[in-house]
C-alpha cells in the first residue's frame, strides 16, 4: 500500500498535466492530425484522474492522515505577510477531485465524437485541458490566494470557451458578459481578502480557521463582513441572483462546454467555497442567512423560467441555477454535507442531461428548439434511455440520485434553527414541483408526440450538407453508403459510452447519501465529518428530529414531485395544445416569464446604459478627447513654437551667427558681473 508521502510526490502532477496539454495542444496542436490531438488531451485528463483514484485508495487506508499537505518554498513573502504556494487534500477536496476529474474526463471523451467536424479542434480541447487546470488549482488550493488564482483562471477559460465560435456575435457577446459579471463577484472576493490580511496577517486557510476556532468569542463584526464579500464572490461564480443572468447566455458554447461549465466545474466553485470557509460563516448567522435567502429565491425563480423555454439546452441552463440555489440553501442553514452531497449527485445527472441534449442536436444537424423535435425515442433509443435516466434524477423519483440529495436539503431547512427554516422549506419543496414539471416538460415535448423535425438528407458530391453546432452552414463529407448521411442518427460509440456511464452514476450516485431513516447510513456524511464536525451548525437540530418526520417530509416530497410530472403529462402528452391554450388566457404573465421577467432589459437601462453614456460622455469625451488629447495637442503646439523660434539660430547667414555670438558673450559677462556682485553681498 503506498504511503501518504509516496503519493504527496505526486500532488503537483493533477493539476500540471492538464497544463501540459494545454500546452501542447495550444502551441503546436494546429499541425497535429485530429487523433494526436484528442489523445493528447484525454491522456492528460486521464492521468490526474487516475493520480485522484490512488488518493482515494491511500487517504481511506487505516491510519492514513485525514489531511494531505505539500508546502513549496515561500511564494510571497514580505513584512508581515508569507503565502506559500501550497496544495492540500482533505475529504471535502477528494470529493471534488472526483467530481473534476472523474467527470471532465468523460466530456473530454465525449467531446470527441461531438466535435469531430468543427474547426478549431485543436484549441478548443486546449481550452478544456487550460479549464481543467485552473478548477483543480481551485480545489487543491491551502489559501485563498491560490484558490483565488484558480478562480479567476476557470473565469478566464470559460470566456475562451462560451466565446469558441467566436465570428458569431451573441457566443462573442456571450462570453464578454459572463467574463464582466463575475468581475463583479472577483471584486468581493478582493475586499475579503483585504480584510483577511488585515485581521490575521495571512490568507492561509489552517491559519485563518485556527485563530476563529480558538476564539468563540469572535462573532459576527468584522466576519460578517469577510463572509458577505465572500459570498458576493460566490454569487457570482455560482450564478446566483442578482449575479445569474450569465449563465443562461453560456449555452452561445459547445454543448460539452455547458456540460463541462455546469455540472462538474466553474458554478460549482461558489458552492465550495462556501463549504470551505464553513468556519468562518459558522461565525455569522446573518451571513448564513443571506447564503439561505439568494439560494431559495434563485431556485423557485430560476424554475419559474425553465417552465417556458423552448431551447432544449436553456431549460437545463435555467436547471443548473435553480439547483445551484438548493446547495445555497443547504449552505445558509449550516447543512454543508447536504450541499456537497447535492453537488455531488448533481455533476452526475446535470452533465448526463447537457451531453444527452448534445445528442439529441447531433441527431438534429443542431436543432435546439424543442418545438422542432418530437418522436425522437425510437430514432435515437440510446440517447433516450440515458436522458430518462437524468431526468428522473433531477425530478427526484425515489431511488435516483437526485432524490436522496435534494431530499436531504429539504429536511435539513425544515429541523434547521433557522427563523426562516419552514418557510425555506416550503420554497424548496415547491421548487422540486416545479423542477419535475419543466424536466417532463422537456422530456416529453423531446421524445414523444408526433415528429416535428426535418430531416437533412441532401447529398452532393459524396457529402451531406449538414447544419454545424456553430450554426453555419457546412458540408460534411462523409461515405454515400453510411447511413448516418441520411437523416437523423444515433450518436456514435465514443458520445454514447460516456452517456450510459453517467445514467448508472444518476441511479446509484445517491445511495452513499441514503438516511438511517430510509435504511441506509449516510456514508457521505461520516465522510465528511471530519471536515464539518467543528461548524455544522444542522447538526444539532438534526439529532433532535425523528426519523418519522424525515419519512413525512419524503412523502411530501414524492407527492409533490408526482403532481409535477403530472401536469407535465396532461399538458405536453395526453392534451399537447392545453399549455398553449392557458398562455393565451394569460398572455401578460406568460410574457412576463417567458422574457425572464425582463431583468436583463432592467439591468441594460439601470446600469449598462448609463455606464457606457458615462464613460463615451466624461471618460472619452472629457477626458479621452479633452484632457489626454488636448495635452498632447498642447505639448506638440509648444515644441512646434519653441523649435520655430530655436531654428532661426541656425539660418546659416554668417553675419547672424557673429551676432549671436557677440550677444551670447555679453550675457555671459552680464552674469559673471551682476553674479559676483550678489555672492559677495
Amino acid at each position: 500500500m503506498p504511503s501518504a508521502s509516496m503519493i504527496s510526490d505526486y500532488l503537483w502532477l493533477i493539476p500540471l498535466v492538464p497544463f501540459a496539454g494545454f500546452l501542447i495542444n495550444g502551441t503546436v496542436g494546429r499541425k497535429f492530425p485530429r487523433p494526436l490531438v484528442s489523445a493528447v488531451a484525454l491522456l492528460c485528463t486521464a492521468l490526474p484522474a487516475a493520480i485522484v483514484a490512488w488518493l482515494w485508495i491511500v487517504m481511506k487506508a487505516d491510519g492514513a492522515p485525514e489531511v494531505l499537505r505539500v508546502v513549496s518554498q515561500p511564494w510571497i513573502a514580505i513584512t508581515g505577510l508569507q503565502i506559500d504556494f501550497a496544495l492540500t487534500v482533505d475529504h471535502l477536496t477528494l470529493i471534488m477531485l472526483g467530481v473534476v476529474t472523474g467527470v471532465g474526463f468523460l466530456i473530454h471523451v465525449y467531446s470527441v465524437g461531438y466535435m469531430a467536424h468543427e474547426e478549431g479542434y485543436w484549441r478548443f480541447f486546449a481550452y478544456l485541458n487550460l479549464f481543467m487546470f485552473f478548477m483543480l488549482v481551485l480545489v487543491l488550493a491551502e489559501s485563498f490566494l491560490l484558490l483565488f488564482v484558480g478562480w479567476e483562471g476557470v473565469g478566464l477559460a470559460s470566456y475562451l470557451l462560451i466565446g469558441f465560435y467566436f465570428q458569431k456575435d451573441s457566443a462573442a457577446n456571450a462570453g464578454k458578459k459572463a467574463f464582466i459579471v463575475n468581475r463583479i463577484g472577483d471584486f468581493g472576493f478582493l475586499l475579503a481578502m483585504f480584510l483577511l490580511v488585515r485581521e490575521f496577517g495571512s490568507l492561509d486557510f489552517s491559519h485563518i480557521f485556527q485563530a476563529i476556532s480558538v476564539n468563540p468569542e469572535w462573532h459576527g463584526g468584522i466576519l460578517t463582513a469577510i463572509a458577505l464579500l465572500l459570498v458576493l464572490g460566490a454569487v457570482g461564480k455560482s450564478a446566483q441572483i442578482p449575479l445569474y443572468v450569465w449563465l443562461p447566455d453560456a449555452m452561445e458554447g459547445p454543448t460539452p462546454v455547458s456540460a463541462l461549465i455546469h455540472a462538474a466545474t466553474m458554478v460549482t466553485a461558489g458552492i465550495y467555497m462556501v463549504a470551505r470557509c464553513h468556519v468562518l460563516f459558522d461565525r455569522s448567522p446573518y451571513a448564513l442567512g443571506v447564503v439561505a435567502i439568494i439560494g431559495a429565491a434563485t431556485a423557485i425563480f430560476a424554475a419559474c423560467m425553465g417552465m417556458v423555454q423552448h431551447d432544449i439546452k436553456r431549460v437545463l441552463a435555467y436547471s443548473t441555477v435553480s439547483q445551484l440555489g438548493y446547495m445555497f440553501l443547504a449552505c445558509g442553514v449550516g447543512a454543508y454535507t447536504a450541499g456537497i452531497f447535492h453537488l455531488l449527485t448533481h455533476a452526475f445527472f446535470k452533465a448526463l442531461l447537457f451531453l444527452s441534449a448534445g445528442s439529441v442536436i447531433h441527431a438534429l444537424s443542431g436543432e435546439q428548439d424543442m418545438r422542432k423535435m418530437g418522436g425522437l425515442r425510437k430514432r435515437i433509443p440510446i440517447t433516450f434511455w440515458t436522458m430518462t435516466m437524468g431526468v428522473f434524477a433531477i425530478a427526484g423519483i425515489p431511488g435516483w440520485a437526485g432524490f436522496f440529495s435534494k431530499d436531504e436539503i429539504l429536511y435539513q431547512a425544515f429541523v434547521s434553527t433557522n427563523p426562516l427554516g419552514k418557510l425555506l422549506w416550503l420554497v424548496g419543496l415547491i421548487t422540486a414541483g416545479m423542477t419535475a414539471f419543466y424536466m417532463f416538460r422537456l422530456w416529453f415535448k423531446t421524445f414523444f408526440g408526433p415528429e416535428r423535425f426535418e430531416e437533412h438528407t441532401d447529398l452532393h458530391d459524396h457529402g451531406a450538407a449538414v447544419h454545424t453546432h456553430s450554426g453555419s452552414h457546412a458540408v460534411m463529407v462523409v461515405d454515400p453508403e453510411d447511413n448516418h448521411a441520411h437523416g437523423v442518427h444515433e450518436s456514435p460509440a465514443v458520445m454514447t459510452v460516456p452517456l450510459a456511464i453517467l445514467a448508472l452514476l444518476s441511479i446509484i450516485g445517491g445511495w452513499v447519501g441514503i438516511p438511517a431513516a430510509m435504511g441506509g447510513h449516510n456514508e457521505i456524511e461520516h465522510f465528511l465529518g471530519p471536515v464539518f464536525s467543528t461548524g455544522a451548525i444542522a447538526e444539532a437540530a438534526t439529532t433532535t428530529a425523528s426519523r418519522g418526520l424525515e419519512l413525512g417530509l419524503a412523502t411530501v416530497s414524492v407527492l409533490v414531485v408526482a403532481i409535477g410530472f403530472f401536469f407535465a403529462f396532461v399538458f405536453y402528452y395526453k392534451k399537447p395544445g392545453t399549455a398553449a391554450a392557458l398562455a393565451a388566457k394569460m398572455p401578460a404573465l406568460y410574457n412576463l416569464v417567458a422574457h425572464k421577467f425582463y431583468i436583463d432589459e432592467v439591468y441594460s437601462a439601470l446600469i449598462v446604459s448609463p455606464l457606457l453614456m458615462f464613460s463615451r460622455l466624461f471618460l472619452g469625451g472629457i477626458i479621452d478627447g479633452g484632457i489626454v488629447n488636448g495635452s498632447g495637442a498642447a505639448a506638440g503646439a509648444t515644441t512646434r513654437g519653441f523649435s520655430s523660434l530655436v531654428r532661426r539660430v541656425q539660418s546659416g547667414n554668417i553675419r547672424s551667427y557673429a551676432g549671436w555670438l557677440a550677444l551670447g558673450a555679453a550675457a555671459v559677462l552680464l552674469v559673471m558681473i551682476f553674479g559676483r556682485s550678489i555672492w559677495m553681498h
